[in-house]
C-alpha cells in the first residue's frame, strides 16, 4: 500500500499569483491542504540513477574545474570574502547536508536583508556574481556534493531550513514533503522550467513539475534535463526540442495523486495533452 502523506493545517489561504506570471488554474485553486498519494514504489532507477551520477559527475569535473578557477579569481578580485560558501540544505528523505557554492552576493548580505528568496534586480548579487548565475558556473561545486552523495544530478531544487520553516512551505504548499522523497539535484525539471523561487506561489508550481519528476524519473529524462539546462532558451522552446512533458500533462499526473476529503467528489483529473 502506497504511503498517504498528511500535511498540517494551513496557516494562511493560498496565496494569488502576481499579475505578470502566468496563472496555472488547476494549481491555484488547490487548497492549501490537499494530501496528496504518491506510489511507494519509485521503480528501479532511483536505485540505478547512483551510477549515472557518478559517472557523469566525474566526467564534468575536469571541465568544471577550470570554469571554478576562472570564476574563484574573478570573485576574489572583485568581492571582498571567501570565494566558496556553504550553506545548510535539506536533502533526501529530510537529511539535512552541506551545499558546496561559489559565492554570488555580497558578503554577510542577509544581515541586512534577512532571510529572503532572491528578486529580479536583487541588489545584494555582485556583477561578477550575476554573469555566475546566468551561466550556472556558481552551481558548478555541487558536483562535489554529488560525488559525496548528497546530492544527484538531477532532482528537486533543495532548500534551506530555515526557509522553509519561515515560509511555511510544509503547510502551504500541497504535496511538498514528498520532494524529498530523491536526493535533490543540481538542475531538475522544475528548475529549466520555471524561474527562481520568490514566492509561495512560485514554489506550488515547482512542485508539480518536481513531482512528476519524482514518479517519472528514467535515464533518458535525466538526459534530456541535463541536455536542457546547458541549452539557453525560453520553457516553451526546451519543451519543443528536448520532449518534455507538457504543462498541462505535468498537471494532470500531479491531480491524479490528490486524495479527495472525505464525503467529496473525485478530484477532477485533466487528460494530458
Amino acid at each position: 500500500m502506497p504511503a498517504v502523506l498528511t500535511q498540517p493545517p494551513p496557516t494562511a489561504p493560498n496565496p494569488a499569483p502576481p499579475h505578470d506570471r502566468e496563472p496555472w488554474s488547476e494549481i491555484d485553486r488547490l487548497p492549501a491542504d490537499a494530501v496528496l498519494d504518491i506510489p511507494a514504489d519509485l521503480g528501479w532507477y532511483s536505485v540505478a540513477k547512483i551510477a549515472f551520477d557518478y559517472g557523469a559527475a566525474l566526467a564534468m569535473l575536469p571541465l568544471a574545474l577550470v570554469l571554478m578557477a576562472f570564476a574563484a579569481l574573478a570573485v576574489k578580485i572583485t568581492s571582498p570574502g571567501p570565494v566558496f560558501y556553504t550553506q545548510t540544505r535539506v536533502g533526501l528523505n529530510g537529511r539535512k547536508y552541506k551545499i558546496i557554492k561559489i559565492r554570488s552576493m555580497r558578503l554577510n548580505c542577509e544581515a541586512a536583508s534577512g532571510i529572503q528568496w532572491s528578486q529580479k534586480g536583487d541588489p545584494r548579487i555582485t556583477r561578477v556574481g550575476r554573469f555566475l548565475r546566468i551561466t550556472h558556473i556558481d552551481e558548478l561545486p555541487q558536483l562535489f556534493n554529488v560525488l559525496l552523495g548528497h546530492m544527484s544530478l538531477v532532482g528537486p531544487r533543495p532548500e534551506r531550513p530555515e526557509v522553509i520553516q519561515a515560509k511555511g512551505l510544509n503547510q502551504l504548499v500541497p504535496g511538498y514533503r514528498h520532494r524529498l522523497r530523491v536526493k535533490p539535484g543540481v538542475t531538475g525539471f522544475a528548475q529549466v522550467q520555471l524561474p527562481a523561487d520568490t514566492d509561495v506561489t512560485s514554489v506550488r508550481y515547482k512542485v508539480v513539475y518536481d513531482l512528476y519528476y519524482v514518479e517519472h524519473q528514467s535515464l533518458l529524462l535525466d538526459l534530456r534535463l541535463v541536455a536542457a539546462t546547458l541549452f539557453r532558451a525560453g520553457p516553451k522552446t526546451l519543451r519543443r526540442l528536448f520532449l518534455l512533458p507538457s504543462r498541462r500533462k505535468v498537471a494532470a499526473g500531479f491531480l491524479a495523486n490528490v486524495v479527495p476529503p472525505t464525503g467529496t467528489h473525485p478530484v477532477a483529473v485533466l487528460q494530458p495533452a
